[in-house]
């Protein structure tokens, strides 16, 4: 039976899902009979600040939104921009029988799931309605088949919810005394930064090492025949090649070395092994000018390559990073829309299991597409190999039972893109092996100078493409050969005579670790088994935004203040950032989920350093005592509001400086790094800014060295004649200006305080080249031109879009800053007489060409716009973050932009309102009151004295010291208490 024919029976029900667009799908299946409305995420969560916790709440609940003296409990508070959306739900139970709810089958889900129910208070049956596709099937089975609320599910999210909280609302202040004001720490995004920051510390302390080798161009005396020995056990193709590209690999027994032979110090390490220089190189490649040369050896052994299991959340991630250049924001974002609109499974998954439906839809398409040749005789199963996966979904697949092609979904741009990598990675996943035969020769001679040497060759070839067929997987080194590559080498045989056509020295240079992408962080968190992969996509865009992490190309560059942030953490809260502890309360919180822990204690045991039972926790022990808990080596978690209390062993100072060489020392200021060297004031300080987009390792002494000998910025132009102040020249955080000094005791605070003339440089200036005259010219603005024929004072000004003139509020661009000091009052008349151009101006040449966009086809340039510079297709834009630069930027780069770009929903348009006094004037109208009333009426009102206007009085004054009272704890606590809120305690 139908669902809408079952609710014709039962009355009208009210579905209740996560987003609107969700609800928009669902409903074209369920019909008539059934609402289904939209929670728009969390409608209930912990306060953002001390001034949404409700009063009755006061000293440390109110800082925090947890009640830690009573076992945690959580202060929920409706989202202010939730209310109106609350009520309207409230208002359709009200006219409900039935409540579903159908949130996502998660830890999240269900904890939505749970608030929903605890704040609408529904008097009518309640059941939890799940679905992992939203498909029409799947969505009526998931109505026929409801279940209960697993409140085992919603403590988990709860544990790490406060777990979070705390973490982030008592460390991230830390930050803020000791580095920086507004940073923030979270449990898994200081762990993130600190992975980033220990690859730019070995890059750092790397030391190349130069190593040389040779290559050898071999062909046969008289033709590749086979001679009787062992060959490559393959007939001759007329596509083999007909030389054999060799490298040497031994020289009289001794392996000569390649790069993964020496350490990150340059050394090696195998004393054994044979370095060869450019002299002995050279030298042994002559020596083996007249060689004569035979194939020693031919090995030969089956190649077989099976295939990928499908995607699951990270694996998606990453894959889509390698080949479509998406970050994993802009994939989740992307995956959640085919989701919603029916056209994938559920995006947020730990599994590689496919349903037994999903199997036949693929093993269809196989035969369909490939043949009855590339389909195995028995389904393949994938065993996940995520430790405790989460939730019991299916891995990431195509919607339905059977599948639809790229073709046929009608879907454009980057959805398409994310739709066939999914549907080709899942068909691949029911398809045969790739089988063929992988080859190594080795050619040998001996040298004039008697030295042996040994060189090989490496081949493969694919006879069955099976699965490579439809999906090859990418990868994270771009210099990688992929598995469908075939190396071929010609038909050799064990004895067979080589002459050497070409041998080539050929120098190289050992290079640093690779800085992380985000695919390759994404996959260093999942096999550290930190986090949870669903949250990987919003851990890295938090570290991103918080400035922690920049971007070059796709590679991850930690800043400087990273750095601090790390170097703090590390030193004082070192069980915090701990890889193995974080992976170990990941297993704690999962034992809760399970209902094998309890959730009070353990948040005592961490929060307090309370002595536990070692039957509660996986970890063991009981724990007192901050130090043990901070850098300790005893397994527990003990201690983290003794370690946030006792902060006098920190010094800031000492915490964000780091040694360059030369007594040369970094720091990290409030406002930026900076180098220096010599103690301050003494006459040999000296002191230099450092760009805050320079990688870290990029800092080196020759450098540090020219960023010293750089003029400081301070060049002192000389006096002014009118004033006698002397007037300087610097280079400031928003660029060069000139400045006037005022001379001492001179009030800077209160009503007589007196601020210096300041002016920025022109475009056309340069500290080095501006004069006195310059200066006083620019101290000089605004400039008054003159006045109009209605006596309205013009002026000319230099502003933060450019220059232009200014008559009362009408305002115009001028063509460049040099007519601010020439143009006159018949010209500036003439401009005031053209009518105002309100629409854009002509547009700026591009500053850069990046090729064309794979989406849309179309050419993307960068431009520079009001907000700085941008990447553009014509259709979408996107502002260049912190760490791009016009310069730097690559075509990779200004394509991912765009793709996160438009991944993000378009902003809704709201309504406009009618305005405040047309809704009063038709009350006005309604009552039809005169307006000589009226005025009669607010005289009287504003006389009157009795206890009524008391009372009112009295409860406003009440409403005012309460709203007071709320603001002032906002400035303090609130404001502090928001900053560490943004992005620290909401991690998984």
């Amino acid at each position: 039976m139908s669902p809408t024919s079952e609710t014709a029976k039962g009355g009208r029900r009210l579905v209740i899902v996560e987003s609107p667009a969700k609800a928009k799908t669902i409903k074209g299946y369920l019909g008539p009979g059934y609402i289904v409305e939209a929670s728009v995420g969390h409608i209930r969560d912990l306060p953002n600040g001390a001034a949404e916790v409700p009063e009755k709440y006061t000293g440390e609940v109110r800082r925090l939104g947890v009640d830690v003296e009573h076992d945690f409990q959580p202060i929920y508070v409706v989202n202010a921009d939730k209310r109106a959306q609350v009520k309207k739900l409230k208002d359709l139970l009200k006219e409900s029988d039935e409540l579903f709810l159908a949130t996502d089958e998660d830890r999240e889900g269900e904890a939505i799931a749970w608030h929903l129910q605890e704040v609408l208070k529904p008097k009518i049956p309640v059941k939890r309605m799940v679905f992992h596709e939203i498909t029409k099937d799947a969505i009526r089975a998931a109505v026929a088949n409801p279940r209960q609320l697993n409140q085992k599910l919603v403590d988990a999210q709860e544990t790490r919810r406060i777990l979070d909280r705390l973490y982030g609302y008592e460390v991230s202040p830390v930050l803020w005394k000791k580095v920086m004001p507004r940073l923030s720490a979270g449990r898994v995004q200081s762990v993130a930064t600190r992975l980033v920051v220990e690859r730019e510390r070995e890059r750092i302390a790397f030391r190349s090492a130069e190593y040389w080798d040779l290559t050898g161009t071999f062909s046969p005396t008289s033709g590749f025949a086979p001679a009787g020995g062992p060959s490559s056990g393959r007939a001759g193709d007329a596509s083999d090649p007909s030389s054999l590209l060799a490298r040497l690999q031994t020289v009289d027994g001794r392996r000569v070395a390649q790069g993964r032979d020496f350490d990150s110090l340059g050394q090696l390490k195998n004393a054994n092994t044979l370095q060869l220089d450019e002299a002995n190189a050279r030298a042994l490649a002559a020596a083996l000018e007249n060689t004569r040369f035979s194939v020693r050896s031919v090995e030969s052994k089956p190649y077989r390559r099976s295939p990928y299991a499908p995607f699951r959340t990270t694996t998606l991630q990453q894959e889509s990073s390698r080949k479509l250049g998406f970050g994993a924001k802009a994939t989740m974002q992307i995956a959640q829309k085919l989701y919603e609109n029916g056209y994938i499974t559920y995006m947020r998954t730990d599994s590689t299991t496919l349903s037994e439906t999903a199997i036949t839809a693929a093993r269809t398409q196989v035969t369909q597409l490939y043949g009855a040749d590339y389909l195995p005789p028995q389904p393949r199963t994938y065993a996940g190999k995520v430790k405790n996966a989460q939730e019991a979904h299916e891995a990431i697949r195509p919607s339905g039972d059977r599948f639809r092609t790229p073709a046929e979904t009608g879907l454009t741009g980057d959805q398409f893109r994310l739709y066939e990598l999914i549907w080709k990675r899942t068909v691949a996943s029911q398809m045969k092996d790739a089988t063929g035969n992988s080859v190594t020769v080795k050619i040998g001679g001996t040298a004039a100078d008697g030295r042996d040497v040994e060189f090989t060759a490496s081949g493969k070839t694919i006879t069955f493409h099976g699965f490579l067929k439809a999906y090859v997987e990418g990868a994270d080194d771009p210099n990688a050969e992929l598995d469908d590559r075939e190396r071929r080498l010609p038909q050799v045989a064990e004895g067979d005579a080589l002459t050497a056509e070409e041998i080539t020295a050929d120098g190289h240079a050992t290079k640093p670790p690779a800085r992380y992408t985000e695919a390759s962080l994404v996959k260093e968190l999942e096999e550290r088994e930190i986090g949870r992969p669903s949250t990987y996509a919003s851990i890295i865009g938090t570290i991103l935004d918080r400035g922690y992490v920049f971007k070059k190309g796709t590679a991850l560059v930690p800043s400087f203040l990273s750095f601090a942030v790390v170097n703090l953490l590390e030193k004082h809260f070192g069980r915090l950032v701990d890889y193995d502890f974080t992976a170990r309360m990941e297993d704690d919180l999962d034992r809760i989920a399970r209902g094998e822990a309890r959730s009070v204690p353990w948040l005592k045991r961490f929060y307090f350093g309370e002595g536990t039972p070692d039957s509660e926790f996986p970890a063991g022990g009981s724990g007192s005592g901050a130090a043990e808990a901070g850098n300790g080596d005893g397994d527990h978690l003990g201690g983290l509001k003794e370690l946030v209390t006792d902060l006098g062993a920190i010094d800031a100072r000492e915490v964000s400086s780091f040694p360059v060489g030369d007594g040369i020392v970094l720091r990290v200021g409030r406002y930026g790094p900076y180098i220096e060297r010599g103690e301050k004031d003494s006459e040999n300080h000296q002191r230099a800014d450092v760009p805050e987009d320079l990688a870290p390792d990029e800092l080196t002494v020759e450098f540090a060295e020219e960023l010293l000998a750089k003029p400081s910025g301070d060049f002192e132009l000389g006096t002014d004649p009118a004033t006698g102040h002397s007037i300087v020249a610097k280079d400031g955080r928003y660029g060069p200006y000139v400045t006037e000094i005022l001379p001492e005791g001179t009030p800077k605070t209160g009503k007589n305080a007196v601020k210096p003339r300041t002016a920025s440089l022109f475009k056309s200036m340069s500290l080095d080249t501006v004069t006195l005259g310059d200066a006083l010219k620019l101290m000089s603005l605004p400039r008054v031109v003159g006045t109009d024929a209605e006596g309205v004072e013009i002026t000319a000004q230099n502003g933060r879009y450019g220059p232009y003139l200014k008559k009362g509020t009408d305002s115009r661009s001028l063509q460049s800053e040099d007519q601010l000091f020439t143009i006159t009052l018949e010209e500036a008349l003439a401009i005031y007489a053209q009518p105002k151009q309100r629409g854009r101006a002509a547009a700026k040449p591009p500053l850069k060409e990046l090729g064309e966009d794979p989406v849309s086809g179309k050419p993307v340039v960068v431009k520079d716009g009001r907000f700085g510079p941008y990447v553009t297709d014509g259709e979408t834009n996107a502002t260049l973050r912190s760490g791009d630069s016009v310069e730097t930027i690559t075509q990779e780069r200004g394509f991912e932009l765009l793709a996160e770009k438009r991944a993000k929903a378009p902003a809704k348009k709201t309504a406009k309102k009618a305005p405040a006094k047309s809704a009063a004037a038709k009350k006005t109208a309604a009552k039809k009151a005169p307006a000589k009333k009226t005025a009669a009426a607010k005289k009287t009102a504003a006389k009157k004295t009795t206890s009524a206007a008391k009372t009112t009085a009295a409860r406003k004054t009440t409403a005012s010291t309460a709203t007071s009272t709320a603001t002032a704890t906002k400035s303090a606590a609130a404001k502090k208490a928001t900053a560490a809120s943004n992005g620290t305690d909401a991690e998984d």
